[in-house]
């Protein structure tokens, strides 16, 4: 057992040494992604705690999280430089694509409110 516990330190090691070298601002999406999925997750927990009794609210809540974490990951992924599959797409384009899905998105999620 011994031995598997350091192969999940030196992992744990790994992944830091390499996310050390990560760009500012794909740690900056990073935390906005992490922020999106705990404000879903903490609204999980309420609605185990309190209730749910406006439904609708509830899953308008948990799709506007998950949905700006998916639109976040996207940016990520056409922001960060090492990707080749992006290389000619500016970084103001992606930006601006992420703010227009995140406006359309947010429209059907107050429409899904009611």
């Amino acid at each position: 057992m011994p031995k598997a516990t350091s192969d999940a330190k030196l992992l744990i090691q790994s992944l830091g040494k390499a996310y050390a070298a990560t760009p500012t601002n794909l740690k900056i999406i990073d935390l906005y992604v992490v922020f999106a999925v705990a404000t879903a997750l903490t609204q999980v927990v309420y609605m185990g705690i309190v209730g749910s009794f406006p439904f609708n609210s509830f899953l308008s809540g948990i799709l506007s999280c998950i949905g700006t974490a998916v639109l976040a990951v996207c940016l990520r992924i056409q922001v960060n430089k090492d990707n080749k599959e992006f290389k000619d797409l500016p970084p103001e384009r992606a930006f601006a694509d992420f703010v227009l899905c995140n406006l359309v998105l947010h429209l059907v999620i107050m429409n899904f409110l009611g």
